[in-house]
């Protein structure tokens, strides 16, 4: 197996000799290679996420397992699906090794710990409808490949997403996406443009699972749940986009169904009740396109 990430680059052997403003350059630069290694890969996600999409559908969860950067970039991805598309937090678990401790300071040796993320995954009691994503930049992190087996032995969907080719992550993965960024610039430091297209990959194949489960009307992100004062307002602004209603009847059909925009729209579109409207999106499993043009 190549370990690219481990290799040191052969192109910034004095890097400590670099003034700022060529530090800055050479940092944002590198970074172009992790977009150029996620659209290397778009055919992988594509298929990760077509292979998803139905168990999530048939009450599937998202199960993200990493361990440092790869770790708190699954968990990141994770806890934002809440409120931005209302996905059941229950729904969407990160694993982390060394646990909650781990998002804010390292914890020794707990990504060496094969059987522990065998005992982790194993606690969110895995069925074949769940969807585990395993996240590492070696490939070889023994925590995520311990959870990685383990989910594979319950029958549910694995995907791994790993920066060096042929890794033991993406080839046991049922779905493998390599992300292939090559020597970082400070070798080893997977925080960067590993790191980077690490999010890229993911935000890409959570956000197309939500597009695809209705969670999108247009390009309109319409089924956020609104947890703060700025929400509220992007609520409105959303179903005032979508309808032509003025604010303040936006606002007024928004309050009267708990600010589910998605209810909103199709009440205001079709001109009929909040509950009315309720009634039509589950008719069509929350498709606010068929529930206003059916």
């Amino acid at each position: 197996m190549l370990n690219n990430t481990e290799t040191p680059n052969a192109l910034h052997t004095n890097l400590d000799l670099y003034p700022v403003d060529r530090l800055i350059d050479t940092f944002v630069k590198d970074q172009i290679n992790a977009v150029k290694a996620v659209w290397a890969s778009r055919t992988q996600l594509t298929d990760a996420v077509r292979a998803a999409e139905p168990r999530i559908t048939a009450g599937g969860r998202l199960i993200y397992v990493g361990a440092g950067t790869s770790g708190r970039l699954g968990l990141l991805d994770s806890v934002e699906l809440y409120p931005t598309f209302s996905w059941p937090r229950a729904r969407a678990i990160a694993l982390l090794a060394g646990g909650t401790t781990a998002v804010t300071e390292a914890v020794e040796g707990a990504e060496d710990n094969e059987e522990q993320g065998a005992a982790d995954l194993l606690a969110t009691q895995p069925s074949p409808d769940d969807v585990v994503l395993a996240i590492a930049a070696s490939g070889c992190t023994p925590y995520v490949l311990g959870a990685l087996r383990a989910a594979r032995r319950a029958g549910a969907l694995t995907i791994g997403f790993a920066n060096n080719p042929q890794s033991a992550v993406v080839v046991e993965a049922e779905i493998g996406v390599t992300l292939d960024t090559g020597p970082e610039i400070i070798s080893g430091s997977t925080r960067l443009k590993a790191g980077t297209a690490q999010k890229i990959a993911l935000n890409s194949f959570s956000s197309a699972l939500m597009v695809g489960l209705h969670k999108v009307y247009g390009n309109l992100m319409v089924d956020l749940r609104p947890t703060n004062a700025k929400l509220v307002r992007r609520s409105v602004n959303l179903t005032m986009r979508a309808t032509g209603a003025s604010s303040d009847l936006a606002r007024r059909t928004l309050e009267s169904c708990g600010f589910k925009v998605k209810v909103a729209i199709v009440a205001l579109k079709r001109g009929i009740s909040v509950e009315d409207a309720e009634s039509h999106l589950a008719v069509v499993s929350g498709s606010v396109r068929r529930a206003v043009e059916d």
